[in-house]
Order: structure tokens, then sequence, then C-alpha cells
């Protein structure tokens, strides 16, 4: 069966080409379409769509109150269209429930199969039993004291997110007690221009400082560093260094790059956390980290917006301990105190 889709957009010509694109990809299709938020609810009673591409600006509804409506009306995967221009709306939405964001490109002509393939990924990770009849339980009974048992010797903790991240970074840096005595460092993939955005948002959100890195920014304890859209983050000499590497899984930051760092650096004394997120980026890193003597928290199946990057850690035999984000926030929120 199909994966059925609903387009929001007030542009007839992206409503055209986004139709197109997914008309062509073999396990989905569109649906139908709406030029506004007003229309978009009444569609979805009507069509019954399984996910919906919202167009953040728009007239008579704008993308925001459309999120918020059906947010609070169904259980429908939303991935949201953005520019630049829009950074901070973006981040806005991913706060209030949308499950994703896609970058209009600024010619989707020269662009058209790479755009084709991004839409299509990022529809499909939302529909696993799709792809696959394959089920994967987690279940790790590691008990918090052993890991508590490392507190007094902890000296840094590395995040890696992708597809669902932000709002559970959102969620987990508001846990970071305004005690932290340790740097912090976090890879969300997003492209550049965004992060800097979602830095300033986690900053208000925070009791610590958060700062978009930058190169050759000394580390400071108290304070979480997100890499930049567009660059790898590794550490060396008590400050960061930055660079425009090659892609590792497709991706520039990879999680990979930052924990491998921070496992030859800080060695046993790393926490290293991997959350809700498509692919495998960040297993190879944790297995660095293993290796050190560090520890490993993998987010559970059942509050990943994508179980593809905690799954991979899991299914490696690298996760120390599997927890609900609500947990791993609390954790956090201990190992800072």
């Amino acid at each position: 069966m199909k994966i059925k889709v609903l387009i929001v957009d007030d542009s007839a010509l992206m409503r055209k080409i986004l139709s197109n694109m997914i008309n062509e990809c073999q396990d989905m299709e569109v649906v139908d379409v709406a030029r506004n938020g007003m229309e978009a609810l009444k569609v979805i009673e009507r069509s019954q769509p399984d996910l919906v591409i919202l167009d953040v600006e728009m007239p008579v509804m704008d993308g925001i109150e459309t999120l918020k409506a059906i947010k609070q009306q169904q259980r429908l995967p939303v991935i949201m269209m953005s520019s630049k221009t829009n950074d901070k709306v973006t981040i806005e939405a991913l706060e209030l429930g949308a499950e994703d964001f896609i970058e209009k490109p600024i010619s989707i002509k020269d662009n058209w199969d790479t755009f084709k393939e991004i839409l299509e990924s990022r529809i499909s990770v939302h529909f696993p039993e799709e792809r696959s009849a394959q089920r994967h339980e987690m279940k790790n009974e590691f008990l918090p004291e052993q890991l508590l048992d490392k507190k007094a010797s902890l000296k840094v903790i590395a995040i890696g997110a992708s597809t669902g991240g932000p709002k559970a970074l959102v969620h987990v840096v508001q846990s970071i007690s305004e005690h932290l005595d340790i740097p912090i460092f976090i890879v969300q993939h997003m492209p550049e221009v965004f992060t800097a955005s979602f830095a300033q948002r986690l900053d208000t959100l925070s009791s610590v400082t958060v700062v978009e890195a930058q190169d050759n920014m000394r580390i400071k304890p108290k304070t979480v560093y997100l890499a930049p859209g567009g660059k790898h983050m590794t550490v060396k000499n008590n400050h960061i260094k930055l660079n425009k590497d090659s892609k590792i899984h497709g991706v520039r930051p990879a999680v990979d790059y930052l924990f491998k760092s921070v496992a030859e650096v800080y060695g046993k004394n790393t926490l290293g956390i991997i959350l809700t997120g498509m692919g495998n980026d960040g297993a190879d890193g944790c297995e660095a980290i293993k290796q050190a003597g560090g520890y490993i928290l993998s987010q559970d199946k059942e509050t990943s917006i994508v179980y593809g990057m905690p799954r991979v850690v899991f299914e490696r035999g690298l996760s120390d301990q599997v927890g609900s984000l609500y947990k791993i926030a609390d954790i956090i929120k201990e190992m800072t105190r």
C-alpha cells in the first residue's frame, strides 16, 4: 500500500513540482493538495493522508498555525517546507511537533534528482513498515547507578541527533543543571543558517550558555556547543576545530566525526548520547567511545521520531543503557547537577 501524502503550499507551481516528484516514487502518492492551512484542515478530513508536507509561509492560515491545529486534532507526521529566510520559524515549527523540515532549493530544476531523493527519503523514513516487516524490540536492563558511578569523573557529554532531533534536544537542553561544570557538544543534522537560529533558541531555553561553535573557539565548562551546519566539529588542545572535509554518511556535520574526536581527547570520562534520527551516523563514533572506556546512552524506539541511529547503536551492542527521551533528560539533569 502506498504512503498517502497531502501537499499544502500557496504556490501552484510548487504543488505541481512536489506532486510530480512524489508520484514518481514507487511507494507513495499525492492524494490531495491545499493552498493554505484552512483548506488543509478540511482536506485532511476528506482524504485521510498518512503524512503532510506543509509550507511555512501561506495566506489565510500560515504553516505554524496549521501545524498547531493538525497536532491538536491528528497524529499525522508533518514535514515543513522552508527557505533559509524562515530559519527562526522553522525552529519554532520543530518545537511545536513537526517531525522534520526540508529546505527549499534555490533552483529545483537544477537539483531535481537530488531534491527528489531527499524528499522520498524524508517521507519514507516515517513508515518503516512500508520498507521492511522486521521489528526490533529493545531491552536493556542496565541500572542508572552504573552510570552515576561515572559522575565524579565525567569530563564531557557528546550528543548526536538527526530527524526529530531539534524537538528532542529542546527537552534535553532544558534538563541541564545550572551547575554544569563540563562542556557539552552537540551534532544535529541541519543545514547552514538554521543551526545559528537553533543555538539561539536553545540558549533562551537553557539555564546554561548554548552557542553555535566557531573555529578555534576555546572550550569552556558550563557551555553547550552546537556544530554549525555544513562543517564537521572536532576538539583539540582545549579548542574547537571546524572543517569542511568530505561528508560522512552523506552529512556534514557528522556525529561520528565529533564522537571519535571526543573519545580520543576525553577517553573513559566521556558520556555519548544518540538520539532520534535516520541512518547510521554515530555508530562508529559510539564504538570509539566504548573502546576508550566511555559510556553510551541511546534513545528508545517508543520516543524516537525515527528509530534509525539509536537502533544501529543498540543492535551493534554499543548501548550501555537504552532509555526514553524523558529518562535520558533525567539522567543528564542528574549528571550535570
